[in-house]
């Protein structure tokens, strides 16, 4: 008989509507393969759970509360911002690691994150030849930002881009109602750091003259504060209001963030402060305009109960995939979503090395972006409209979505040494 193996599952970075949906597919699929997989463990709070030994056993968590999680938003084990320095100058990180996987006999972990979280599943997969313990490690896409290369998207985007553009064709048409005695500007920040896609996805609420949004400002194109303010001013003219996405990576002309607060958070990224409230006073004290800003923040990533079909179904199928590829033998990978050519929208999973993923961030491309850098192209609005189609409601009761909320109950530590996060 064939020894069983268990398996480590974990969440990383910002979470997002559809993350566990993908936790949804690696549990199920291991469920199904339980002739080859034992038990599947979930580090709490993403690799810090893993190197505390503070595991989850989602064996003791029923069918129907894991098939809940396709329809239930944020982390349902606790994510983290913490990235595993080299294995050079952080042996002993990587010797935990080895120990707690040793002690609960885990030969297979799956890190469902972004960029830098796939830079975890890299280091992590090189245990097997650094340090002799035998680990498969499979990344497992996710990301807002949709800025992960090889991947035509990432999961998670795709509900995003939904909220957005929703929230702006609504927003939009609340201000151009009022704005003969009352706001004539609205600003939306939407996240964003470096790569402008959620932004642009507002662009797709825009489906004839006049629509909202009027202008999108991206991370990818500085601010030209001249020429800005004349297109507001030149909106307001025409259409007696003006709404406007604003990334919260806007620069301006040298190449700063107009919102930075010179603080950093633990990934050591630039800490924004709120670039909307930059735009409005800018036009406020340049037009005169009466204003009201928002920040998206994280209603954006959360919004499950209007989360796109096709992004949830994606989100799904990576987890999946990865319980597979690991049981055919790969190693160092992450599915990926595919774009078959077609007259219809069709995609598929295929798969790339996490050596080249780790910290690459795709951004927009020139040819997405309108020649003077406020709107979206056709082209652009081709590559996004399929992903934000068809809706997938969560059930409801007394008037509002239910989600589910796991036992999550703590697997019985072995190791007598603890271990301190630095």
């Amino acid at each position: 008989m064939t020894e069983k193996f268990n398996a480590l599952y974990a969440q990383s970075g910002g979470v997002t509507a559809v993350i566990n949906a993908s936790a949804c597919g690696v549990i199920e699929t291991a469920r199904q393969h339980s002739d080859k997989i034992g038990k599947v463990y979930a580090a709490r709070n993403g690799i810090i759970g893993a190197l505390t030994e503070d595991l989850i056993d989602t064996s003791l968590e029923s069918d129907a509360d894991i098939h809940a999680l396709r329809h239930t938003p944020a982390g349902a084990f606790g994510s983290c911002r913490h990235k595993l320095g080299s294995l050079e100058k952080n042996r002993s990180q990587y010797e935990r690691l080895v120990e707690v996987f040793s002690a609960h006999n885990i030969r297979y972990f799956f890190y469902n994150g972004g960029g830098d979280s796939q830079d975890t599943a890299h280091k992590v997969s090189l245990i097997s030849k650094e340090l002799g313990y035998p680990i498969t490690c499979i990344g497992i896409p996710k990301t807002v930002d949709n800025d992960l290369p090889f991947t035509d998207n990432s999961p998670g985007f795709g509900s995003v881009a939904k909220y957005v553009a929703v929230s702006i064709r609504e927003a939009g048409m609340d201000v151009a109602s009022m704005a003969l005695t009352s706001t004539k500007v609205f600003v939306m920040e939407v996240m964003g750091r470096h790569a402008g896609w959620i932004a642009a996805a507002g662009g797709l609420a825009a489906e004839k003259e006049g629509d909202a949004p009027h202008i999108i400002l991206f991370p990818e194109i500085p601010l030209n504060t001249e020429h800005f303010l004349k297109r507001v001013q030149d909106c307001v003219k025409k259409y007696e209001s003006c709404s406007i996405v604003v990334s919260e990576g806007v620069k301006n002309a040298e190449g700063n963030f107009i919102s930075e607060q010179g603080l950093v958070d633990a990934f050591g990224h630039k800490q924004l402060g709120g670039a909307a409230p930059v735009i409005a006073k800018l036009i406020k004290d340049n037009l005169g305009y009466k204003y009201h800003w928002a920040l998206a923040d994280y209603l954006q990533r959360a919004a499950r109960h209007i989360a796109s079909k096709t992004d949830v179904e994606q989100a799904y199928a990576v987890g999946k995939a990865a319980v597979e590829m690991a049981l055919a033998g790969k190693n160092a990978v992450m599915p990926i979503i595919v774009r078959e050519k077609a007259e219809t929208y069709r995609w598929s999973i295929g798969e790339a090395p996490l050596e080249k993923i780790a910290n690459v961030e795709v951004k927009m491309p020139r040819e997405y972006i309108t020649e003077d850098g406020f709107g979206i192209t056709s082209a652009c609005r081709e590559y996004l409209s399929p992903l934000i189609q068809g809706e997938d409601y969560p059930p409801y009761a007394h008037g509002l979505p239910v989600y589910v909320k796991l036992k999550n109950k703590a697997v019985e530590k072995k190791l007598s040494k603890t271990f301190e996060i630095t």
